[in-house]
């Protein structure tokens, strides 16, 4: 096919869903309460639809009324009966999918609904809503001349009662639609492949003589997989491996941490790089513009939103706001109802909105992963903008961090205890301390305060992590690959201890 008629038919489709987007953005609470309304009449005859009166819910407050937040362990035992092949639940038509997700909270692992309806019109909508945008800001892109090199997770599918569990990202590719792996490599035999580390040299072979125009992937595991095909290749940058490159679409875990490894090894200044914000829960939102931070929010992919600020967030005054109310630049707990049948919905991250019209978020962290032991409120988002200002005063790079506090002894200050693996390390690790302690101060005032003539909080202790030590640490969990993320911030020294022990 010619790369004029793919990227005619692929304008065409382009065109029709935008009409179908500036629907929502301009009028995107009308878009919400009826979808909502549409939710809740979908469900009414299923058994949370009937214990919540879901018939006689006409309006947003009655439902925020009637209907509580859950968070996972809340809706765990009904998941599980949906698991063991009972149908009519929490959602009308059965639910054959599950997504296992260990998630960063705890060892145990969540089992997430995936319906036919959040695959279609969420996971399978939202790829090819990226696409179109992807397209529209750049008209001349030849992303149809070549294949996408995605990394997927590395687990298998697994089947009981009827039923069938295993990393979302393999769901996908296993419900992908046969023309898609023509457009795809490697090749859904090695996507599949569950040892992580045979998984990798086998993706570098199988990659290393296509024409990739576009890589799609989580920036930890993707760095790790990219530095091995540099390896191979015995190439310089990855445009001598695939000249024709020019996007990568990451999600799954911050970029800030890796922006500067990634352009050494990407050094055309035309790359472009686009990120998206999707969960084994839903795909939520999608950068619209070309270099910008900012996601739009998906408001018509069948999940409806509402958001806890987070200074109420598990305290006695916590209360959900609809998305009609959210502030500019507050930190919220997003909240989620959608058509997997996941009813108010705590998804354990927190965003902060950059634009009102069109409501545009950036990620800002997670619920449980903060420090606020002494009150200082110390979001993901902070440690990473602080430790990327540092990395490029000091010229060091960064792989991978954890940060957990120090707990006051008699009349012993509190602190953060750093543990850091440097790719390239500073030279005067004291000096890094300083200008990290700093940095902190001007991106968090809570922190400052508590900083101020050592008050609550001595400056921070660094530690330097052995190389591997935290891929080392995920293998030892059986963490490797996939979504499977180093817990950045914790409010208990639990992680910290752990890796310490690993270092030594």
């Amino acid at each position: 096919m010619s790369i004029p008629l793919v990227n005619s038919i692929a304008s065409w489709f382009l065109k029709k869903r935008f009409h179908q987007i500036e629907l929502f953005l301009k009028y995107p609470n009308e878009v919400q309460e009826e979808l909502l309304l549409s939710l809740l009449d979908f469900a009414k005859n299923t058994e949370i639809g009937k214990e919540f009166d879901f018939a006689s819910i006409k309006n947003y407050r009655t439902f925020a009324e009637r209907v509580p937040i859950k968070n996972y362990t809340g809706w765990q035992s009904t998941i599980e009966r949906s698991r063991q092949g009972e149908n009519n639940i929490f959602w009308p038509t059965p639910i054959k999918w599950f997504a296992k997700s260990s998630g960063t909270t705890s060892a145990k692992s969540k089992f997430i609904p995936v319906s036919e309806e959040s695959l279609e019109d969420c996971h399978y909508a939202a790829s090819k809503d990226l696409l179109c945008m992807y397209l529209n800001n750049n008209e001349n892109s030849q992303l149809f001349t070549g294949k996408s090199l995605r990394l997927g997770g590395s687990k298998e599918l697994y089947k009981e009662n009827g039923t069938v569990f295993g990393d979302l990202s393999a769901i996908l590719i296993d419900n992908m639609p046969f023309w898609a792996e023509f457009s795809s490599t490697p090749s859904n035999k090695v996507s599949l492949m569950s040892d992580w580390e045979h998984k990798m040299q086998a993706i570098v072979d199988e990659t290393i003589n296509e024409n990739v125009t576009s890589l799609a992937g989580v920036p930890s595991w993707m760095l790790v997989l990219l530095n091995n095909v540099l390896e191979s290749s015995g190439k310089q940058n990855l445009h001598e491996v695939w000249p024709n490159l020019e996007v990568y679409f990451h999600g799954g875990v911050s970029f800030t941490p890796y922006k500067d490894q990634y352009k050494k090894i990407l050094p055309n200044k035309e790359f472009k790089y686009y990120e998206i914000y999707n969960a084994s829960e839903g795909f939520f939102a999608i950068q619209d513009q070309n270099n910008s931070s900012e996601l739009l929010l998906m408001l018509d992919y069948g999940i409806f939103y509402e958001f806890i600020p987070m200074e109420v967030y598990a305290t006695s005054e916590e209360k959900a706001i609809p998305l009609s109310q959210v502030q500019l630049n507050k930190n919220y707990a997003v909240i989620i109802t959608t058509n997997a049948g996941l009813w108010r919905y705590k998804i354990g991250d927190t965003v902060r909105f950059t634009s009102l019209n069109p409501y545009r978020i950036k990620i800002s962290g997670r619920t449980k992963h903060h420090i606020n032991v002494f009150g200082e409120e110390l979001i993901i988002e902070n440690a990473e903008n602080a430790l990327k200002k540092v990395c490029k005063r000091t010229k060091s790079e960064i792989v991978d961090f954890t940060a957990a506090p120090i707990f006051m002894k008699g009349k012993e200050k509190g602190a953060h205890e750093w543990l850091i693996e440097f790719k390239t390390p500073p030279k005067d690790l004291d000096y890094f301390n300083e200008l990290f302690d700093n940095a902190l101060k001007s991106l968090n005032s809570d922190y400052e305060a508590k900083r101020y003539n050592n008050i609550t909080l001595n400056k921070p202790k660094i530690n330097i992590a052995r190389t591997h030590l935290f891929h080392d640490w995920l293998k030892l969990n059986d963490k490797l690959g996939g979504q499977h993320k180093v817990p950045r911030l914790s409010n208990s020294r639990d992680y910290i201890e752990d890796l310490l022990k690993l270092n030594n």
